[in-house]
């Protein structure tokens, strides 16, 4: 089968395309053939070589992507030839605490991801795709929808009326914005554009706040909320914007700290985290539990992913290349029919 590697760390420039044996299905395992695959910042950083954790290369790179099973082995009970499904991220974490996730068995590093025409999955590590949606739209799922579900839903419990402050409008951001919304809170985002605050607002966003224009974001959180501040906040800038985060936070808050695109280096006042009582904990993605509630959320509501981008799936150094510099509006995919 066709496959793309990353053969050495350091840049997109060493994804390259190859030959690999067609995988065979182990006992509850399945063989699917892929449909689409998306990508996350964290793909980026690992071609580039300044991920947090060094992966053994060769790799075959993306956690995220959607399939049809082709084959499946001896024991297979959850799926059938014919099913498309989605692989998990945390290929051993099917629900429970954190404390159940297996750091060795991360899909698309350290283990093999799904930028090929073939993959094999374990039958515990998959889901249904939402019937609704197309391939293109349910291979942007295993990660960046499910960090958003599990931040606001499995973790933070969140209830119709509590106030969600939303940062930028990248993947994670635009999902919490549409599940928050659906789920009947008042959601706040934050973008350096106006014109992206419009499209966030038609997507179910009550209000938008440009930081670039009004640098003491925290500050119009509180106005927009009477002083309350907000209940869920998805943090995805890391150290530079998580002081304002703790500013906005209402008392009892949740910051849900999700990535660090301003950034490793800062520093924050943890009286902040005193006074307010603000619990802020890290969202490593999500359980195959929260993926199957997620996906009963968005099939009853018909919910669709904003896809930013489609690239044919053998130009994946341009759709890394996007993702990177293109600061796109939703989420970067490969259609692997193309």
């Amino acid at each position: 089968m066709k496959a793309i590697e990353l053969q050495a760390p350091g840049g997109i420039e060493n994804l390259r395309p190859v030959e690999r044996p067609m995988p065979e299905p182990g006992r509850q395992e399945m063989i699917i053939r892929v449909k689409a695959t998306a990508l996350n910042y964290r793909d980026v950083e690992i071609a580039r070589g300044s991920y947090h954790t060094a992966f053994a290369l060769p790799l075959i790179p993306l956690s995220d992507g959607v399939g049809e099973v082709v084959a499946v082995g001896a024991e297979v009970t959850r799926f059938k030839a014919g099913d498309r499904v989605c692989g998990t991220f945390w290929q051993r974490w099917v629900g429970g605490s954190f404390a159940m996730a297996e750091p060795s068995y991360q899909r698309g590093g350290p283990i093999d991801g799904l930028l090929s025409e073939f993959a094999r999955l374990d039958e515990q590590a998959a889901v249904l795709a939402p019937p609704h949606l197309s391939d293109v739209e349910a291979a942007t799922l295993p990660c960046a929808a499910v960090t958003a579900w599990h931040a606001l839903f499995t973790e933070g419990r969140m209830k119709p009326g509590d106030t969600v402050l939303s940062l930028g409008t990248g993947g994670v951001s635009l999902f919490a914005v549409q599940f928050a919304a659906a789920a009947g809170a008042r959601v706040i985002v934050t973008s350096s554009s106006d014109d992206r605050l419009a499209r966030a607002k038609a997507l179910g966003a009550h209000d938008g706040i440009n930081y670039r224009s009004d640098p003491d974001w925290a500050g119009a959180v509180l106005a927009l909320t009477d002083g309350r501040g907000a209940d869920h906040i998805i943090e995805v800038g890391g150290p530079q914007s998580f002081d304002q985060s703790l500013k906005a936070a209402a008392r009892g808050a949740q910051i849900n700290v999700i990535g660090y695109l301003g950034g490793s280096e800062g520093s924050i006042n943890p009286l902040d985290i005193f006074r307010r009582q603000v619990r802020a904990r890290g969202i490593p993605v999500g359980s195959r539990e929260s993926f199957e509630a997620m996906n009963r959320g968005m099939t009853v509501n018909r919910m669709k992913p904003v896809i930013d981008k489609v690239f044919a799936w053998q130009d994946a150094a341009a759709a890394f290349r996007h993702l990177e510099h293109g600061s796109p509006f939703g989420k970067v995919v490969l259609d692997h029919m193309q």
